[in-house]
């Protein structure tokens, strides 16, 4: 069977990259029966070289979410025929007709459809809003099958789009092997106490809301402690910057752009308080990566995470940034708290696995064929 596999999100940072270079990489070491198309731009070109004779790379410079994706995109599908497709994104193109699954981290688009999200103006925002709603909606209902990082997601697409239930498949993501290693000297490392933070500035990651809850916190903390936050130097991080600048500029609120897995390693392994106020999660990776390395984690009590992290994490409301500053110093305060943290967190990660996931996904890749 021949197999295309959207991996344009190859080389980019966050829950989609990883995703789609830990599934790539885990179906070349399970399937040698099967020939792979690996569908990359050219920085994840250079970064992706395949493991297995089998596993193909194709370089297709077209950009996600534009209108070369609609027009020229399904070309290129149509002459590598293609006997199924699998996109790792709902960004299917309207007007591809062939077999294909689809992979729906989450429905954040729907559930904060948020102009504060986006860098154009309204008219323009909204109509960027429709269109993809109308190119999410119709990848569902056209998709042989349906994978979601959590059964949360599951729900949505049921409950939200009245997708049949039969139609999804629950794949669990993983934690990556560097989690299983500690870095090797990180030039960013802190020489005080901190609070961390992993992950992207959107609206819907409630940063705002964190700083707000830091600054309650260190007004009842004496000791020396910052708050680091790391993830891509975007439009959505300098205005959180800003608003650090305007109003927390007392504070030690320290920001950090991608950093390397061995320097995250780092970071994790030496946080005090591993922080997540996210408002929405598909799967929400950055909280077991930090249990991976012996982080005790804070995390929202909404969408997906209690799901995922269990009884391996301290909740609290992210809607109140003084039940995020009072969990926080529970933790700081309480040795034994933090040690069942840790060890609960230690437990709960042998829940999943990237090959667990390639291997579900694989089985649809056989099942949907006959």
């Amino acid at each position: 069977m021949r197999i295309g596999i959207d991996a344009r999100f190859y080389a980019e940072a966050g829950g989609i990259g990883r995703y789609t270079r830990e599934l790539i990489n885990e179906l070349a070491k399970i399937d040698d029966i099967n020939e792979y198309l690996i569908f990359v731009t050219s920085q994840g070109g250079e970064l992706y070289q395949p493991q297995n004779a089998r596993f193909i790379k194709v370089v297709v410079n077209i950009r996600w979410y534009s209108w070369q994706e609609q027009i020229w995109w399904p070309l290129i599908l149509y002459r590598q025929k293609i006997d199924l497709m699998h996109f790792l994104h709902w960004n299917v193109p309207l007007f591809y007709f062939g077999t294909f699954l689809i992979t729906v981290h989450d429905l954040i688009l729907l559930r904060f459809p948020d102009r504060h999200a986006s860098t154009l103006p309204a008219v323009f925002y909204w109509i960027k809003y429709l269109a993809h709603k109308l190119v999410l909606q119709s990848a569902i209902r056209r998709a042989r099958k349906i994978f979601t990082p959590s059964e949360f997601v599951k729900n949505d697409l049921v409950e939200k789009l009245g997708t049949a239930e039969k139609k999804i498949i629950v794949t669990y993501e993983g934690v990556s092997s560097f989690c299983h290693s500690r870095g090797s000297g990180d030039p960013a490392s802190q020489s005080e106490p901190y609070l961390l933070y992993v992950g992207t500035a959107y609206p819907h990651k409630n940063l705002e809301r964190l700083l707000e809850a830091f600054a309650i916190l260190k007004k009842s903390w004496p000791k020396p402690l910052s708050l680091v936050l790391v993830g891509r130097d975007n439009y959505f991080y300098q205005r959180l910057k800003c608003l650090a600048r305007k109003q927390y500029s007392d504070l030690p609120i320290i920001f950090l752009n991608e950093v390397s897995d061995a320097e995250l390693a780092d970071l994790y392994h030496n946080v005090s308080v591993f922080v997540f106020p996210s408002l929405s999660e598909g799967f929400g990776l950055p909280p077991l990566e930090a249990m991976a390395h012996n982080a005790p984690v804070l995390s929202s009590d909404a969408s997906c995470l209690p799901e995922i992290l269990g009884d391996a994490a301290l909740y609290f409301d992210p809607y109140k940034p003084e039940d995020l500053a009072h969990k926080a110093e529970q933790i700081l305060n309480d040795e034994n708290l933090r040690e069942k943290l840790i060890k609960n967190g230690l437990k709960q990660i042998q829940t999943y696995s990237w090959q667990k996931c390639a291997q579900l996904t694989l089985a649809e890749y056989g099942l949907d064929i006959i």
